[in-house]
Formats: C-alpha cells, sequence, structure tokens
C-alpha cells in the first residue's frame, strides 16, 4: 500500500479516535446521573447542563468517531482487498477536509451550548444553523471520500471482467452504498427543511415529515455501523484465529440483504406517530425483521468458521472448543466479545420492532440500552479490536501493551454488562430516556429502581476505566519510538472454497442497487409523496435549555 493512503487512513482514524476520546470522557456523567449523581454543577461553564453533555457524547461517538473511523477503515479494506492505489485521491483529501470543516462548525456550537438537541436533534428543538450546516457538510465530505472508493473498485472490475470482487472490498463498497443511499433522507431533511428553518427563512417547519426523513436515516446508520465489524468478521477474523472463512457466499449474500432492507425500516420508529399508515407501519416491520436474516446468517458463518479452526487446533465437545480460540490475542478476543454481547442487542432490536412490545419499552432506558449493545460494543469494541493490528500495521511499530489491551477489550466487556444490563432492566420498570434521573424528584418514590440505577453507574464508570485502557495503548503505540522488528501483516481470511466458485449473481452489483432502490421506492415513495402534499408547517421551534 502506498504511504500516501497510508497517511490518508492514518489521519481519518486519528481524528476519529479523537472525537471517540472526548464522548468516553463525557460518558460517565450520563451513567452516574442514571443513579442520582449529578456533577453537572462541578463542571460548568465547561459543560452547561445534562442536555448539552448528553448531546455532546452522542454526537462525538455515534456520528462523528464512527463515520470517520468507517471510512478510514473502508479506505483501507478496499484498497487492500483490491490492491490498487486510491483512485481521485484530490477529491478523497478535498472531501476529507469537508468533513473536518463540519466537525469544527458543529463541534463549535456544541461545546459552545448552542445545539444542545440531542443524537436525534429534530425539530421543534432548534439549534444554531452552524451545527446543521456543519453536519450536512460533514455527510457531503463523506460522500466525497465514498465516491473515491467506488471510483477505486469500478475500475479494478473494468480490469479484471468476469473476477469475484475481494470480499473485504466487497463489503466494505457496499456499506459506501448504504451509506449514499441511506443518508439521502437526512440530506433532504437538512437541505429543504432544517436548515431555512433555523436561518429564519421560514417561519415554522413540519415535525412529521422530518422525523420520517430523519428514519429513513436513523436506522439504517445502525448497520452502516456494524458493516465494517461484519466485514473484520467475515473477511479478517477467520484468518486471525487460524482458519478460512466457512462459506464466501453466505458472506456475500449477507452483505447484499443488508443493502436491500437496511433502509426502508424507519417507521418501526414511529409507532406512536399518528400522521403515519398502519399499513406502512407494518410494511416496514416486515422488512426490519427481513434485515435479522443477514444477521443469522452472520452468526452461522463466523461461528462456523471459529469452531472448524478451533477443533484444528485440539478443541473438542460441544462448546469445549471456545477455549481452544486464542483468546490472548486481544484484537481476537475484542472481536469475540462484541460478538457475543451483539447477540443479546440482535435479540433486544427484534422487540423494538414488533409493534406491541415497542409500546413497552418505547421512549424508557431500553433503548440507549440496546443501542449500546449494538454501537458502543458490535461496532466500537470490533473497532477498537481492529486498531490493535492496523495502528502498528500504518505505523510500522509494535503494540505498546498486549496485555493492557487484553485488560481493555475484557475491562469495556464487563462494564458493558452492567450498564447496558442496568439500562434495560430501569425501561422495563418505567424509568424514562433523555431525562436527568439525579435531578427528576419522582424518581425518589420508585425504590425499585435503585439496584438498576447502581449497576448502570458502576459500568459507565468501568467502561471508562477500559476507556483510559483503550488509549494509554493507542498513544503509547502511536508516539512509540520504536520500530517492528518483523513486518506487520494484515489478516485477510481466504475461504474454504476459492471465491471463484461463488455465483456470478452474488457478483452482480447492477442486480442488488437496484432492488434496493425499488425497495426504498416501495417503502417510503407513496408516505413521502402524502406528506409533502399535505405539508403542515406547524413547529416555530425554539430553544428549551
Amino acid at each position: 500500500m502506498q504511504q500516501r493512503d497510508k497517511r490518508f487512513i492514518g489521519v481519518q482514524i486519528g481524528v476519529a479516535l479523537a472525537a471517540l476520546s472526548i464522548g468516553i470522557l463525557l460518558g460517565p456523567l450520563q451513567a452516574l446521573d442514571k443513579a442520582s449523581i449529578d456533577l453537572y454543577p462541578f463542571l460548568k461553564p465547561l459543560i452547561a447542563s445534562y442536555y448539552q453533555g448528553v448531546t455532546l457524547h452522542g454526537v462525538l461517538n455515534a456520528l462523528v468517531f464512527t463515520t470517520l473511523f468507517i471510512t478510514g477503515f473502508h479506505t483501507f479494506t478496499i484498497l487492500k482487498g483490491l490492491q490498487k492505489p486510491l483512485r481521485w485521491f484530490g477529491l478523497a483529501v478535498a472531501g476529507y477536509g469537508m468533513m473536518i470543516a463540519g466537525l469544527i462548525l458543529s463541534g463549535y456550537t456544541l461545546f459552545a451550548n448552542q445545539a444542545s438537541v440531542l443524537y436525534t436533534f429534530y425539530p421543534p428543538l432548534k439549534a444554531s444553523p452552524l451545527f446543521y450546516i456543519g453536519l450536512t457538510i460533514l455527510v457531503i465530505g463523506s460522500w466525497m471520500i465514498g465516491w473515491s472508493q467506488l471510483a477505486t473498485l469500478w475500475r479494478w472490475r473494468k480490469e479484471n471482467p468476469g473476477v469475484r470482487t475481494p470480499l473485504i472490498a466487497m463489503g466494505s463498497a457496499v456499506n459506501v452504498l448504504l451509506w449514499q443511499l441511506a443518508t439521502l433522507g437526512i440530506a433532504a431533511q437538512m437541505l429543504a427543511l432544517v436548515i431555512p428553518w433555523s436561518l429564519k427563512l421560514v417561519p415554522a417547519t413540519d415535525v412529521l415529515l422530518n422525523r420520517t426523513l430523519f428514519w429513513f436515516t436513523g436506522h439504517p446508520l445502525v448497520y452502516f455501523w456494524l458493516l465494517p465489524a461484519y466485514v473484520s468478521w467475515y473477511g479478517m477474523l477467520p484468518k486471525q484465529v487460524g482458519g478460512k472463512l466457512f462459506s464466501d457466499s453466505l458472506a456475500r449474500l449477507s452483505f447484499w440483504g443488508f443493502l436491500v432492507f437496511s433502509t426502508p425500516v424507519g417507521f418501526h420508529h414511529q409507532f406512536s406517530d399518528p400522521g403515519v399508515p398502519l399499513l406502512w407501519k407494518y410494511v416496514h416491520t416486515l422488512l426490519t425483521f427481513m434485515v435479522v436474516i443477514p444477521s443469522f446468517m452472520t452468526a452461522f458463518t463466523v461461528i462456523a468458521s471459529l469452531e472448524r479452526a478451533a477443533r484444528d487446533r485440539g478443541g473438542k465437545g460441544t462448546f469445549g472448543w471456545i477455549k481452544n480460540l486464542p483468546w490472548k490475542d486481544p484484537s481476537v478476543a475484542g472481536q469475540l466479545l462484541a460478538g457475543f454481547l451483539f447477540f443479546f442487542g440482535g435479540i433486544g432490536g427484534i422487540i423494538n420492532a414488533s409493534a406491541s412490545l415497542n409500546l413497552v419499552i418505547h421512549n424508557t432506558t431500553w433503548v440507549p440500552g440496546h443501542f449500546h449493545l449494538t454501537v458502543a460494543t458490535a461496532s466500537t469494541l470490533t473497532f477498537m479490536a481492529i486498531t490493535f493490528w492496523l495502528i502498528p500495521y500504518l505505523t510500522g511499530k509494535p503494540l505498546y501493551s498486549v496485555k493492557l489491551a487484553l485488560w481493555t477489550v475484557w475491562t469495556w466487556f464487563v462494564g458493558m454488562v452492567f450498564f447496558s444490563g442496568g439500562m434495560h432492566w430501569l425501561g422495563l420498570l418505567g424509568a424514562p430516556r433523555r431525562v436527568p434521573l439525579s435531578t427528576a424528584t419522582y424518581t425518589a418514590n420508585f425504590p425499585e429502581w435503585m439496584l438498576p440505577k447502581i449497576f448502570t453507574a458502576v459500568g459507565g464508570v468501568i467502561l471508562f476505566i477500559g476507556g483510559v485502557f483503550y488509549f494509554i495503548v493507542v498513544i503509547g503505540t502511536w508516539l512509540g519510538k520504536k520500530k517492528s522488528e518483523v513486518e506487520i501483516e494484515v489478516p485477510v481470511a481466504e475461504s474454504e472454497l476459492p471465491p471463484a466458485k461463488t455465483p456470478a449473481w452474488l457478483d452482480n452489483w447492477k442486480l442488488w442497487i437496484v432492488l434496493s432502490l425499488v425497495l426504498v421506492i416501495i417503502g417510503y415513495g407513496p408516505v413521502l409523496v402524502q406528506l409533502i402534499s399535505n405539508f403542515a408547517p406547524n413547529a416555530v421551534g425554539g430553544r428549551f435549555w
């Protein structure tokens, strides 16, 4: 890989981790708040309130960190898989510059307490126009990097007709396409509705149309977070455990399944919105359940790959083979623990998508408990595990401390068990989300909340400790002066059957892209036409903090 491309990947990963470090610093504040410990008064004027803190935590972690890390990681996997330099490099650099400019604009408003509108940020809460403009610029910049990645793939396919796209490049490019498609909703919301409204060019906006366009992007965003982890679980983890990928065909089919079914699912976030026809809520529920299928396929294929490798290492018994996996490798351990907790996150997702069950847990702490198992575990813990070999590869330096890296992943795992378990438990007891429980006087009337509140707080503190361990390892590796004595290997797995035997229709890009577009038009077209035809600018909006 060219040094130019390595540097470009490195700066994307570096800024992403900088955003994560700030988000992690703010994490314990929300966790301790759930145990009625309010630290925000001691942090003024840096952090004015709970709402500023939780907005910073959510935006920096779930939007900035993930997007920058994923653009960097996909640049790496596409170039490594195709064995080609990045095409349209100048466009990609310009896109990265736009992402940084957008981050500066929106970040300023967040720290200045001009955009404490939470992670979901839809009306009637109104932030500074710079917040919306900054996030829009950041998304456009990510598109530009994606265009350069897709151009690299397009050139490779023209030069290699009939050859199956290497799996890590294929999975990454599918996620780039998913991002390009899914973010059309948030782009339309920002450009047509929110930015003119925030600039006072129009007096009011339509809340329901805003919510619909937001969730057009908001739920596919989950799969944008997850697919880089799947790229690693399919295309790298089997190599790391000394085995091969069980099925190249199933891996490809699961990636296409996510592209096709991920976007037209947003109405399951709007079960309580009266303006969305009941029929379309059920259509999106069905499509949400369809997304479960590629996840089950992933569980089967990855576990089969792991089991075969472990049995080759002497593992025996129904579950006894698990101990023969290389648990002392922090990159392997991190991904295994992330996948284990994601199993429970997936089950929670099925509950969230079921209308009758959703009404029980809607807008309770169950929901952030759930997405901390997805974005903060399946994705973030896997991303951490990836950096344990990626940063040494990019810098040519050995990992600062294998032992501390192992402590990192186990500490994060234990912390998340307590934190997410407590949040789910509180949600089942009716504790609301988006509410500072430390200052909500009515919480004293619910003594049964106390134990899960303690679980949540303890888990948040343990997670923070795991985050500290992680950044000691990362910074120690990045700034270390010692060069690696051996060439650092990129773990790219082979499949048990060569990719050439994979059916051609699983590498037919036009087929799957057309299917995705058709399903989005079917799933959203009629409702959006209805909402736009009945446009009702009824929300003046304002600042309520």
